[in-house]
């Protein structure tokens, strides 16, 4: 560790969790963020100021106006760019030390389990079923802990799946085409909770790394932004019934649902 890097992570080199192995183990980590939106963006900038090594961002979209309300990644001027441009540049010019890998591309089944093959934790900050079902199936069969989130409105919530040790999406939320969720297009959302989500997937990266602390694994965290409110949702042991985590799984390979557009059921009103 250079004479400047040792300067720069001082403060969390201070804590006793963390110190001057764990700061070595985050230089060598490799986290993957899946969206470059509301959750991804304050969650690759933690990331990279806390001296993540090597920070892959993935995400297809081009800025747009209505993005800059939430998605803090990118500028007005950035308007119309590719999102994963910009984050480079925004990733960059905060920590040059880290190593930030653009992958332009959207996620789909036939190259969801060679994305994240090389990374140590997945961050899914997608904002629809399709993409968070098709994470979660391959972060289970990979064998990789990934962060969950979902945000609409004034609430959001997170998880942590730990292979083997915590309950995956599927067993959470099974999946059912007949269910639907207004999107945040629709139905709204304010910038700060998609701030405070997004920095507790980052939280539970860092942790999971250094070894430090518990993680959110087999637990369900809710934000309430109008009550200011935490609660917790513990959660059901993995496996069961589960079609992918389970004893007797009918999901081996993931699967693009049949329509991309419907969104994660978001149970605010059962939690």
């Amino acid at each position: 560790m250079t004479d400047e890097q040792t300067e720069r992570y001082y403060r969390q080199i201070l804590l006793k969790e963390i110190g001057l192995d764990g700061q070595r183990r985050l230089m060598a980590a490799k986290v993957l963020v899946v969206g470059a939106g509301g959750l991804g963006s304050p969650a690759a900038l933690y990331l990279a100021a806390a001296g993540v090594g090597r920070l892959g961002i993935v995400d297809f979209d081009v800025v747009d106006r209505t993005n800059l309300q939430r998605q803090i990644l990118h500028t007005t001027g950035d308007i119309g760019r590719p999102k994963v441009q910009s984050a480079v540049e925004r990733v960059t010019a905060l920590n040059p030390d880290v190593e930030v890998v653009a992958i332009h591309s959207v996620v789909h089944a036939d190259n969801v389990r060679e994305l994240i093959r090389p990374w140590d934790f997945i961050i899914d900050g997608t904002d629809n079923a399709a993409a968070k079902y098709l994470i979660n199936d391959a972060c289970v069969l990979e064998g990789k802990p990934y962060s969950h989130a979902g945000v609409l409105q004034f609430r959001g919530q997170t998880t942590t799946y730990v292979p083997n040790h915590a309950p995956c999406l599927r067993c959470i939320f099974p999946y059912s085409s007949e269910h639907s969720a207004p999107s945040c297009d629709t139905a709204g959302v304010i910038g700060g909770v998609c701030g405070v989500i997004g920095t507790l997937q980052a939280m539970e990266a860092v942790k999971y790394i250094v070894g430090a602390g518990e993680l959110l694994a087999g637990c369900l965290l809710v934000y309430d932004a109008l009550k200011s409110r935490f609660h917790e949702v513990r959660l059901p042991p993995p496996g069961g019934s589960c079609p992918v985590c389970g004893k007797n799984p009918s999901i081996t390979q993931p699967i693009d649902l049949d329509n991309c557009s419907r969104r994660l059921l978001f149970r605010q009103t059962h939690l």
